[in-house]
């Protein structure tokens, strides 16, 4: 039987170096430059994002009614002593997928510093504590050796590829398996 996470409001999220927070319709200009990015485009793929109004749309209905679906989506993501987005990190569920998936973006100038380690941690942490979710799955272009040493890193193992659609490129395809809350994790 697939996770079925309760409804409930994200808190903002606190790490060491970080702030996560729901995405407003105030982070389009944020949304409109990373969906463009060169990056996302390889990897995610194009969401046809091109003007602010796109970009509000997307976060509607994306994150937005992910968060009224599931109480969780991608968040924002911010250096703690700023409010400038420096990237995105959160959890999906996806029709195509049994399990809820952790994904992660992050504009060029903050890769390569450990913050989507951190906020990717944080969000594991936040999918155990506060929605009880015991597996976690995420998918990964097969090219995007990044994204697949970072799940690794932050304790997930590959099990094989994935297809989404029929049409689609197979995707690398890798799992964790959380411990119940209060178990001492």
């Amino acid at each position: 039987m697939p996770d079925q996470p309760p409804t409930q409001a994200a808190t903002e999220l606190l790490t060491e170096r970080l702030r996560l927070r729901r995405l407003v319709a105030d982070d389009a200009p944020f949304i409109l430059e990373l969906l463009n990015d060169p990056g996302w485009l390889r990897y995610i793929g194009d969401k046809g994002v091109r003007t602010l109004d796109d970009a509000r749309s997307y976060i509607e209905n994306g994150p937005g009614a992910m968060y009224a679906r599931h109480g969780f989506g991608l968040y924002h993501v911010s250096l703690r002593d700023g409010a400038a987005a420096i990237g995105l990190c959160g959890l999906l569920k996806r029709d195509a997928l049994e399990h809820v998936d952790i994904g992660f973006a992050f504009l060029p100038a903050f890769r390569g510093q450990g913050l989507a380690f951190e906020a990717a941690s944080a969000t594991l942490e936040h999918a155990r504590r506060d929605f009880g979710l015991r597996r976690i799955v995420a998918i990964a272009s097969p090219d995007n050796a990044a994204s697949a040493a970072l799940l690794t890193r932050i304790g997930l193992r590959r099990e094989g590829g994935i297809r989404l659609d029929p049409a689609a490129e197979e995707l690398a395809y890798f799992v964790i398996d959380l411990p119940a809350a209060g178990a001492g994790a």
